[in-house]
């Protein structure tokens, strides 16, 4: 039996499905699912439940977000390109209304100047990036904080 307040939703965005294949010096060269394995240990020791979700349509990403607080108690969102311009997003995600934070595998402060806008600014606890995937460890540590996952 999980104990309560431990459910985190992993949310990834555009061109996540096929990670394996972007530039591997940006982007690490894993795959999403060897990605998400590595999510799913390190969420594990911190005494967290990751549930993953990944979709290339604006609107199935926010659908997925309005069902987020039935599902989780947080998350982490890595939305790709759509953190730096979909407010939708940003509406969905203030509507979900659970402890959130955004996560970059790569440096997107010191990238395209358009990437250094994030909609969710405001919306979420912290923004990790240009980690590599070891953001995400850091991503679920600070989300495992937030909600007293290592409390019993």
């Amino acid at each position: 039996m999980n104990a309560p307040h431990n459910r985190v939703a992993v949310l990834h965005g555009v061109n996540f499905d096929i990670l394996e294949r972007r530039d591997p010096a940006i982007y690490g060269g894993l795959s999403l699912y060897e990605l998400e394995a590595k999510i799913q240990r390190w969420a594990h020791e911190l005494g967290l439940e990751a549930i993953f979700f990944q979709t290339n349509a604006e609107g199935e990403f926010c659908e997925y977000l309005h069902r987020v607080p039935e599902l989780a108690d947080a998350a982490l969102v890595n939305a790709g390109a759509w953190t730096h311009y979909s407010w939708a997003i940003a509406d969905a995600l203030a509507v979900a209304a659970v402890p959130t934070v955004e996560v970059h595998l790569s440096d997107v402060e010191n990238r395209d100047d358009w990437r250094k806008l994030s909609v969710f600014d405001g919306l979420v606890l912290a923004k990790v990036s240009g980690m590599g995937p070891d953001g995400y460890r850091k991503a679920l540590g600070l989300l495992a904080d937030e909600l007293g996952a290592g409390e019993r």
